[in-house]
């Protein structure tokens, strides 16, 4: 994508958007995130700590899922299916070392 596509301001306030859609959706697991996009709300998290430097993934992630990670996990993760680990590993495996 070319930078010059969106302005910070009009990226930054999808990105919010963005952030704001995954926490309000927590029935969606990260897993089932990962099978079908590739991604997920830990992706996420550990992409801005990498952009910012300062920030750790724990911090990051606690900014993308409105809560201490651990908290989100116990309220809102199940238990990985057979079927979603295998959808994942399809998925993670066409990004390649895009990700």
């Amino acid at each position: 994508m070319t930078d010059n596509i969106l302005t910070d301001a009009v990226a930054a306030t999808a990105f919010r958007r963005l952030v704001a859609h995954l926490q309000h959706r927590t029935d969606v697991q990260n897993i089932d995130l990962m099978g079908s996009a590739g991604f997920c709300r830990n992706c996420l998290a550990d992409w801005i700590a990498q952009a910012d430097g300062q920030l750790t993934k724990d911090q990051a992630r606690e900014i993308i899922h409105g809560m201490p990670f651990s908290d989100w996990k116990a309220r809102h993760q199940g238990e990985a299916t057979p079927d979603q680990v295998a959808k994942m590993q399809e998925s993670v495996a066409k990004n390649a070392d895009n990700h």
